[in-house]
């Protein structure tokens, strides 16, 4: 790999999964950094932005066969049919390691083979926290925290005004190396061109760009809620006689996830009636809290003087509670996200259907027992903090590998109820 190129986690992945797999598709939003990745391991290039590449690719489908592999073919989605040339040819040679491809979206309206057992899908998402250059190092892992009673250790120097900070900064890394007073009129950019651009060529042309815009910024305001989709487009056209149909508000989401922008947390649904009646409503998350920071026009002053807060019409009885700790439940969802995935886990919320009992995060391992998770934008754990874990651990049991609070404070330690407390800076796959 080239010496400036940032490893990140997916590449530990890569490097065990394309030995084995003859084409493996890298998903994600724009920017996210899925090319540049695959540059590192590409034997030949082949970039299907450029309609000349893309039609001599086209029109000449043998050189698959013959060029120097692994093959990269970025932004695969400019022309679809590339998918069923990759699958025919890996049907010819399934030896590993053939094909890369990239993609900033799923293809409208194309009928495409799915592809099993020839390509397989992994998922690149912004940078988690330990990704990002920071000045601590992490100390605990995801993996190691399936061990009950695993013993915490580590330091931590990064402040909860240092964590607003990497909210803001952005987890796309072309945009986080920018000056901070650039990077807002970048992520307005980014907003402007999915809705200019994005849209169209996903096969929606957006009539009332204000109206796309407007629904956006509620759902960033919604962030780390399960706040209704009827209550999220109520609060993006307040005041409005003319609302967009739900149809129209649908086929903005079926785009958004086309464009993996929308990131939610599904609700927990475990395999026992031990806890009662779920529910099952997703935590909304866009792929980074950046750009729920850039809709809302919110930024790090405000944000640490609690000035930003949840608004009635979509929280209820939670009106007013400081948008920043929701912000930061958000980045440690997409940090756990990508410690999660090459571990095989999978990230949840639970909560109770008459919301008595709440859970930030439930990470799933494979033989389906949990690690539980609950975040706090504060460096002291007090009593209250722990209840909901203390509720779970007495109703699962041994199915509870471990219960933690991820925080802001300044070391990883072990309470004496049991209870696990790690700065999120100590915090890795």
């Amino acid at each position: 790999m080239a010496d400036s190129y940032r490893v990140r986690i997916v590449d530990s992945e890569l490097d065990t999964l394309l030995p084995h797999l003859a084409a493996i598709a890298l998903d994600g939003p724009k920017a996210v950094g899925k090319t540049t990745t695959a540059r590192q391991r590409a034997g030949t290039s082949i970039d299907l932005t450029d309609p000349a590449a893309a039609a001599l690719l086209l029109a000449t489908p043998e050189r698959l066969d013959k060029d120097a592999t692994p093959i990269l073919l970025d932004e695969w989605q400019r022309a679809p049919q590339v998918w069923d040339i990759v699958r025919r040819s890996v049907d010819r040679n399934g030896a590993g390691g053939r094909f890369l491809l990239t993609g900033s979206a799923a293809p409208p309206a194309v009928p495409l083979h799915s592809g099993a057992r020839r390509i397989d899908r992994l998922r690149m998402r912004p940078l988690s926290l330990a990704e990002r250059d920071l000045p601590d190092t992490p100390s605990v892992s995801l993996a190691a925290l399936s061990k009950p009673g695993l013993p915490l250790a580590g330091n931590a120097t990064m402040t909860a005004a240092n964590y607003v900070s990497e909210i803001c900064s952005s987890g796309f890394p072309a945009i986080r190396e920018l000056p901070a007073l650039i990077r807002p009129r970048r992520l307005n950019s980014y907003i402007d061109s999915v809705i200019q651009r994005d849209f169209p060529e996903q096969g929606l042309l957006v009539r009332k760009p204000n109206t796309l815009r407007a629904w956006l910024r509620a759902y960033a305001a919604a962030t780390a809620t399960t706040a209704s989709y009827n209550k999220i487009l109520d609060a993006a056209t307040a005041g409005l006689s003319d609302k967009p149909a739900r149809t129209t508000v649908t086929a903005y989401r079926d785009v958004l996830e086309q464009l993996w922008l929308l990131d939610p947390v599904a609700g927990w649904l475990p395999q026992t009636s031990q806890l009662g009646r779920l529910a099952l409503a997703p935590k909304h998350h866009l792929a980074d809290p950046a750009l729920a920071v850039t809709l809302r026009g919110a930024n790090q002053k405000a944000l640490l003087a609690n000035t930003v807060t949840l608004p009635e019409d979509l929280s209820g009885r939670f009106a007013g509670t400081p948008w920043a700790g929701l912000l930061f439940e958000s980045l440690i969802a997409l940090s756990l996200r990508v410690y999660a995935q090459p571990n095989a886990m999978n990230v949840y919320h639970l909560r109770t259907q008459d919301g008595t009992h709440e859970i930030d995060f439930i990470v799933e391992l494979p033989d389906t027992s949990i690690i539980a998770i609950e975040t706090k934008l504060s460096p002291d754990v007090a009593a209250d903090s722990v209840r909901h874990l203390t509720w779970l651990r007495n109703r699962i049991g041994d199915r509870l590998r471990n219960a933690i609070i991820v925080n802001t404070g300044t070391a990883a330690y072990r309470r004496p109820d049991g209870i696990g407390v790690v700065p999120a800076s100590l915090l890795t796959a």
